[in-house]
């Protein structure tokens, strides 16, 4: 961040300052408290600033370090010459004030480049589970030049808790102000509530409908993505380029997430059309997806190369040492993910195949099916060989999709008028619609079964059990609602309210709101008829460990992804399967045992060998596997010969995808630094912890104490009361924290009035406990009781508070145990994007200098229990020994500048190394090596650091104190 000056001060670079988040800035004769920086590309440094002094107070702002003039024409935003540090005394109880100041100083500044370890990650309302901490330490591990990785986990492992635990560190880092998450339209709403209950970050979710709105609200050529910080969208929404391409273009993200990232891979498509548009424009890009490929090798690179153009040389071939810097998988077989998770997730029982033997109505269309359309010795009557499989498919679906098909059909032919070619298949369709006409409820098999199914599983008006029943077919979907509540007994207001539906045809608030249902104890649904829409990315699991397939998918990979609902991580019951399997006796009959029965059983096999069915037939896709299969079928294979078939031909040119996809487990060493050496720490070591300096031991402490110095009286100011049993905390927000609030769900905001009054504990149990009572609650999923969390708004308000409690550029004098002045000095050194590449907290006594600031605080008693004796001190002499001491802190800091920049050197040199190799034949491929290049330069440390006095330490009998 650059705010130059007619001369630079002592301690800034002649190429301009560093402004830090928590810097004090004069602005247009106001003073502001700077709250975020990022470099544009042609007006200089974007400082995001909320007003402090008495005009301006609590109004944010954002300035242009290139376009903010003076009258005269001089640089219009001045930071604060440390040299003319004013020095104040401090008269609150136990120095409290000077001790919050520094607090929120070291809180407010971004942990550097440098640092790797993980600073958040036990603070929030989940398990600290070092499996899902590992994809936070690849980010930050400096491997990639940014924090850009693709999280590739099976299933269930709670990719959402990873891509938090990362954004969190991010935000921690000055690199998370700006956030697009980009998902699938049924997930958005879990999503926002994931990300905002667990870790306090609150997004807000926006749709076309919505986007329309803020540009209405707003004015005129504004682009309506920067109304708000932090959104969540869905990708069906965005992906319409023409329509939001101007604005995009045009709006840089600190982080994008994608999820479900393997609908980007489609090259030409709208989805990849976006994909394309966003990697340039973030720096930190965060794709998720359990099945991250296609099974091409070149698809995959494509993917790849949105995380980082210059990881493949050859998107034909490549290996997993190529992009372990961007890649991590894990299965529920992993070892640190079976270790960890032993008694915290329940096993999968075994998928159980209940047949059902086809009525004699059934039978019919059996017989017809097989010496009709999928004869074994003759040809079928349809001229379009995969058409009597999805005759089949129907068929084994229900009775109810059959005559929707076949009624498709006769109408596509009856278009064509050519009853030549069209007659016999026409006749033959119009005796499977008289087979089918009269089928009722008692004709179908499958149906009777379910319904026995579910009173053994207990479902019923008098039970709170729940269930998930999977079907391809919408209008088996239909038709199961509309009978199979009244079959089990529920009537009146329970009949409509016992079963919900959900499939793609459903706008996206209709597919939230069935999730959002399902998961409320105290909501009427009992059970959720659902097409494979909700076999990508949904929670089932909250009230639910039931699941039953009615018609089974002909894929390996579908079958995984429906279990998957159930069966992931936070599922406290033994996941439960059953398919319904339709026999026939009738000779030659492709009944359910011909398929889904041996794929069942095939994935269950892969599930336990190998914790995922995605590579067996590698294929790689769902579409993929179903028609090879019934390709295969038509040549006479079986499903065991198909797969092995399939199998053997993926084994060609891109075998080294299965090997690729096997090697990238061993996440510890993966996500480890840079300069590790074969000695990496194996996967029972938890991911380090960055150090981080505080004053305070923890943020119970903090916000304690920040309310008695904010509101002294708070209980009548605010209205606070506090539990001292249970730690909850209730508060009526005063008005600069309600604007504040705005960035939260409305929905939230509205539901809980949180403009009304605040209830925030910083107990995390209360705050569990409070969320598993929204889960349990039939009116909305929001808990009432929310974590004080470091990134909370309520924690990030107190903290401005308090920072502001002092003067334009003022320093306390605390009375300490000090043989001599000590002068408490931060230094920044930043790289020319304007983040902090080196922080130290120095501790200047003399000519002597430590880099341990929280040290020397504690060896001269600063702390909670430390008397304020009033002391007055000769301010003017401390003020004096102002200039010497920056000059001492300087000098250390250029003294060991250059060993610091060894943990920022190696990562970079290690990937220019990686640059080097890569060679494109193509001019833009020439334009992309330039411009990694340009961002490697630009990581490393540049110029003078910037240094602010943040307080004095004095002796209560030394020289510089008065009687």
């Amino acid at each position: 961040m650059t705010a130059q000056q007619s001369s630079p001060p002592s301690g800034q670079g002649e190429t301009g300052t560093s402004l830090p988040p928590g810097a004090q800035i004069v602005v247009r004769d106001e003073e502001w408290l700077v709250k975020n920086v990022t470099r544009t590309d042609h007006d200089g440094d974007r400082i995001e600033a909320v007003g402090i002094s008495e005009f301006v107070r609590d109004q944010e702002a954002v300035f242009f370090t290139g376009l903010e003039r003076t009258r005269d024409g001089e640089p219009g935003i001045e930071l604060m010459d440390p040299a003319k540090t004013t020095l104040i005394s401090d008269d609150s109880p136990n120095f409290r004030r000077s001790r919050l100041f520094l607090e929120a100083i070291l809180r407010k500044t971004p942990l550097p480049q440098s640092e790797r370890g993980l600073a958040l990650a036990d603070s929030f309302l989940l398990d600290p589970l070092p499996y899902q901490q590992r994809p936070a330490q690849l980010a930050l591990s400096g491997r990639n030049l940014r924090p850009r990785m693709l999280i590739a986990d099976v299933v269930g492992l709670g990719k959402t808790l990873e891509i938090g635990l990362t954004l969190a560190e991010l935000i921690r880092r000055g690199r998370g102000e700006r956030i697009l998450v980009v998902t699938p339209q049924h997930v958005l709403e879990q999503f926002q509530h994931e990300l905002w209950t667990r870790f306090a970050i609150p997004l807000i979710r926006l749709d076309s409908a919505g986007i329309e709105r803020i540009q209405r609200e707003i004015p005129a050529g504004r682009n309506p993505f920067t109304f708000f910080k932090r959104v969540i969208v869905s990708i069906d929404t965005l992906k319409n380029t023409d329509q939001y391409k101007h604005h995009l273009e045009h709006i840089r993200w600190d982080a994008v997430v994608i999820d479900e990232s393997h609908n980007l891979i489609n090259r030409g498509s709208l989805r990849n059309q976006l994909a394309q548009l966003l990697a340039p424009q973030t720096d930190a890009l965060i794709l998720a997806s359990a099945t991250p490929h296609n099974g091409n090798a070149r698809s995959f690179a494509e993917l790849i190369a949105l995380l980082d153009p210059a990881a493949i040389r050859d998107p034909e071939r490549y290996s997993a040492d190529d992009i372990k810097h961007l890649f991590i998988r894990r299965t529920k077989v992993s070892a640190e993910v079976r270790e960890k998770m032993s008694g915290q997730w329940a096993e999968r029982g075994r998928s159980e195949s209940v047949r059902c033997a086809a009525t004699p109505a059934e039978e019919k269309i059996f017989e017809e099916l097989a010496q009709v359309w999928l004869p074994t010795e003759s040809r079928s009557v349809s001229e379009v060989p995969l058409f009597p499989y999805t005759l089949l498919k129907s068929f084994l679906s229900s009775h109810a999709a059959l005559g929707s098909t076949v009624e498709t059909r006769i109408k596509t032919l009856e278009k064509k008028d050519a009853p030549s070619t069209t007659g016999a298949e026409l006749a033959a369709l119009h005796r499977l619609q008289e087979l089918t006409a009269g089928l009722t409820d008692q004709d179908s098999a499958k149906f009777t079964a379910l319904v026995e199914q579910l009173k053994e599983i207990g479902v019923g008006p008098r039970s709170e059990t729940r269930v998930v029943v999977f079907s391809e077919r919408v209008q088996t979907l239909e038709w199961l609602r509309s009978a199979v509540p009244a079959a089990l007994g529920f009537k009146g207001k329970a009949l409509e309210e016992a079963a919900r539906v959900m499939h793609g045809g459903l706008s996206d608030e209709q597919q939230m709101q069935c999730v959002e249902d399902f998961g409320l104890a105290d909501a009427p649904v009992r059970i959720l008829f659902t097409g494979d829409v909700a076999s990508e990315g949904v929670n089932l699991h909250r009230q639910c460990h039931q699941l039953i397939h009615y018609d089974v998918p002909w894929s390996l990979i579908r079958i995984e992804q429906r279990n998957g609902r159930i069966d992931r991580y936070g599922q406290t019951h033994k996941p439960q399967f059953r398919a319904l399997i339709l026999t026939s006796e009738v000779d030659g009959a492709k009944d359910d045992r011909t398929v889904a029965e041996r794929l069942l059983e095939r994935e269950d096999e892969a599930h336990r060998s190998l914790g995922t069915a995605e590579a067996v037939s590698g294929l790689y896709r769902a579409e993929a596997e179903e028609k090879s299969l019934i390709q295969d079928l038509l040549k006479g294979r079986t499903v065991d010969e198909s797969l092995q078939h399939t199998a053997e031909e993926a084994g060609g040119a891109d075998d080294f995808l299965a090997d690729f996809f096997a090697q990238v487990d061993d996440t510890a060493e993966a996500a480890g630094t840079p300069d590790s050496d074969a000695s990496a720490p194996d996967e029972s070591s938890a991911p380090p912890k960055a150090d981080v300096p505080r004053l305070f031991t923890t943020t119970r402490e903090f916000v304690d104490e920040a309310v008695r110095e904010v509101y002294p009286d708070a209980q009548q100011t605010l209205g606070m009361d506090r539990d001292p049993e249970n730690g909850l905390i209730s508060f009526k927000p005063p008005v600069d924290l309600v604007h504040r609030l705005k960035a939260l769900p409305p929905d939230y905001r509205r539901e809980q009035r949180l403009s009304e009054r605040l209830l925030v504990t910083l107990n995390r149990k209360l705050a569990d406990r409070s969320l598993v009572r929204a889960r349990e609650s039939g009116t909305s999923s929001w808990p009432e009781i929310s974590l004080l969390t470091d990134l909370h708004p309520v924690v990030e308000w107190l903290t401005d508070k308090v920072l502001v409690k002092l003067g334009r550029q003022e320093a306390p004098v605390i009375t300490a145990d000090v043989e001599a002045p000590v002068y408490l000095v931060q230094g920044i050194y930043s790289n020319a994007l304007g983040r902090p590449t080196v922080v130290k907290w120095m501790a200047v006594t003399g000519d002597e200098v430590t880099d341990d600031m929280v040290g020397i605080l504690r060896e001269a008693g600063i702390g909670p229990t430390m008397a304020n004796p009033l002391q007055r001190h000769d301010l003017d002499g401390l003020r004096a020994g102002i200039p010497a001491a920056l000059e001492t802190a300087e000098a250390f800091l250029s003294l060991h500048s250059s060993e610091w920049d060894k943990a920022l050197l190696a990562p970079i040199e290690e990937y220019r190394q990686r640059l080097g190799k890569w060679e494109q034949p193509t001019l833009a491929g020439e334009e992309t090596k330039d411009d990694l290049s340009r961002l490697a330069d630009s990581l490393l440390t540049t110029g003078r650091p910037m240094l602010r006095v943040l307080a004095v330490l004095d002796s209560a009998h030394g020289s510089a104190a008065q009687a």
